[in-house]
């Protein structure tokens, strides 16, 4: 062995990381595209799971019922017959008959006559009868007769109640999770999830839906995480980002697919049925996935993670890895696992509490956690509160919902462009203005003309698209490797405090109508310009530290030469430095 040669192997044997073993398997082969195909089937629930509320617990149109002048409600009683204004007050733009509210009757011993000389217009009387615009159309009102101003929180508390059970499963997720494997979080929540939504769909009760409603998000809201983790880790770095953007629009085209499926099946009892039964059905399919490999390491499960790289290098019809490379490799990780057991000072040194405490030292790191809670929140209540205003906008709510959550595509295949040119501190300021604007011009003149507030709501709803994208990306690289994950988890924590707050909307409407696109557009603006105290992070190197989180408006771009992966390159060239 010739003397230039010999310390050129420690190293290279030393630098065996997983990713370097993922390309030699096939960056994105068979298998790979296989899996992640199976793992939109969860993406495609959760979307379901989180706004499936809209129809179940959707308001809807009806009136008195008015017996002098029409037999009891069925299928052919017509919802605005031409002596209806006679007998019931009318409001709202455009107008239409009050819900709740009609006219007082005068007694009257001749014949039947339905106009105003039958009712007296300067009284008015509630009424508990009602006749539906549409009578196929059942949702828990009518099921569990929930009409009228005094039962509307009741309605508006269910998408608040399943905010606050997805806020419960952000814990509950990542506690089984790291004990079970996300492969068996990721069977649970599908499963239990799809059980108790179809059970749900049998309430006999609001007490009993609302109840089930809660503990279906638990379970179910929790997918889309693990599913997006498990597709992430199997692929090598650089194509990541357009797995997340395949998730991204399969999440908005399942949205839609809810609204279509929504206006075919119009009972929610019905609709339940159809949209969860599938979840069940798939289990025996997410069964043949395989476990997150750096999951199975982090656990010290080598073994585990050498079968499924064989596994992985035989569909894709890749040559089988080196027993040579793959002891390396795992020699390589209980290195870096005894090293970090043994560095003073480290992180295996520092409790999670010591690491806050440093934190609340830092001003500057302290405003940007702040800053970042305020984002989250911002970007969830516009986010789901234009999604469930879209089904009160002028025309087919069904065919308004499809539209607003169709607008969610352009930006997740356009995000991966937009962010190489403009930054993530522009996009991320710019989409939160143009969200705002937008909700804020739908305020004026413009939206008494039907197709150009609709346009407006569209326009909205793709910028805070964008915008909630690239929050998921901007978040994770202004905060320090060992706190990354809970300062993440602690803003979106805050953000559910948004998804609570946004079914609330119709309640914040009926004291001034124009008060929910007010609330969205003002905090979008303002959230928008406090982006602006955040560091550009693109192409800068990942902060691991709390002082180099401080300093990366000062931090220095990574150059084209650098590099995520190790310094193997191939079973071959590793065979050769070794020898």
């Amino acid at each position: 062995m010739s003397k230039s040669a010999t310390p050129a192997a420690p190293p290279a044997a030393e630098r065996v990381e997983l990713d370097d073993l993922l390309e030699e398997v096939g960056p994105f082969g068979p298998f790979q595209r296989w899996q992640c195909a199976l793992l939109l089937l969860p993406v495609i629930f959760t979307a379901f799971s989180n706004l499936c509320y809209v129809f179940t617990a959707g308001d809807l149109h009806y009136r008195c019922q008015v017996p002098e002048c029409e037999s009891p409600a069925h299928l052919n009683t017509p919802f605005r017959p031409d002596w209806l204004r006679d007998a019931v007050p009318f409001a709202g733009q455009p107008e239409q008959p009050a819900k709740c509210e009609r006219y007082r009757p005068l007694a009257s011993s001749g014949p039947l006559a339905c106009d105003e000389s039958r009712f007296n217009r300067s009284v008015i009387d509630r009424c508990t009868e009602f006749v539906f615009a549409d009578p196929t159309e059942r949702t828990i009102v009518n099921d569990f007769n929930l009409t009228c101003d005094e039962n509307r929180w009741k309605v508006t508390l269910v998408g608040t109640v399943h905010s606050v059970g997805q806020f419960v499963s952000l814990a509950l997720s990542g506690v089984i999770s790291d004990r079970f494997g996300r492969r068996w979080t990721l069977l649970l929540c599908v499963g239990v999830g799809a059980v108790l939504a179809i059970v749900r769909s049998f309430a006999a009760s609001y007490g009993a839906f609302i109840a089930l409603e809660f503990a279906e998000a638990m379970f179910g809201s929790t997918s889309y995480t693990t599913a997006f983790i498990l597709s992430l880790e199997l692929v090598e770095p650089r194509l990541r980002v357009i797995v997340k953007s395949v998730i991204l629009v399969a999440y908005a085209v399942a949205e839609a697919i809810l609204g279509l499926l929504a206006m075919t099946f119009r009972d929610w009892r019905t609709l339940s049925i159809v949209l969860f039964v599938p979840g069940v059905v798939s289990l025996p399919l997410l069964y043949t996935t395989v476990e997150s490999v750096r999951w199975l390491l982090t656990n010290e499960r080598q073994s585990d993670v050498v079968n499924i790289l064989h596994r992985v290098a035989k569909v894709n019809g890749r040559p089988p890895l080196p027993a040579r490379t793959l002891d390396e490799f795992c020699h390589h990780q209980q290195a870096k696992r005894d090293a970090e057991r043994s560095e003073p000072g480290g992180q295996a040194h520092k409790s999670f509490l010591r690491l806050v405490r440093e934190t609340c030292r830092h001003r500057r790191l302290l405003l940007r956690i702040a800053n970042c809670a305020f984002c989250w929140f911002t970007n969830a209540m516009v986010y789901y509160g234009l999604t469930l205003n879209s089904v009160t906008l002028a025309g087919d709510k069904y065919s308004n919902f499809i539209y607003i959550t169709l607008a969610e595509i352009p930006p997740s295949l356009a995000i991966n462009c937009i962010l190489n040119r403009f930054g993530r501190r522009r996009t991320q300021c710019g989409s939160l203005l143009l969200s705002g604007l937008f909700c804020l011009l739908a305020l004026t003149a413009l939206k008494d003309i039907a197709w150009l507030n609709v346009s407006l709501f569209l326009l909205s709803k793709m910028a805070i698209s964008l915008s909630f994208s690239t929050l998921y990306i901007y978040t994770a690289e202004i905060f320090p490797t060992n706190l990354r994950q809970s300062f993440i988890s602690f803003c979106s924590m805050v953000g559910r405090f948004g998804s609570m707050l946004a079914p609330q909307m119709p309640l914040l409407q009926a004291l001034w109508t124009p008060l929910p696109m007010v609330l969205f557009g003002t905090v979008a603006v303002l959230s928008g310009v406090l982006i602006l105290e955040f560091p550009e992070t693109t192409g800068v190197t990942l902060p691991n530290t709390l002082e180099e989180a401080i300093e990366l408006h000062s931090r220095r771009k990574r150059s084209p030469e650098e590099t995520e992966k190790g310094s193997y390159a191939s079973p071959g060239r590793l065979g050769e430095q070794l020898t």
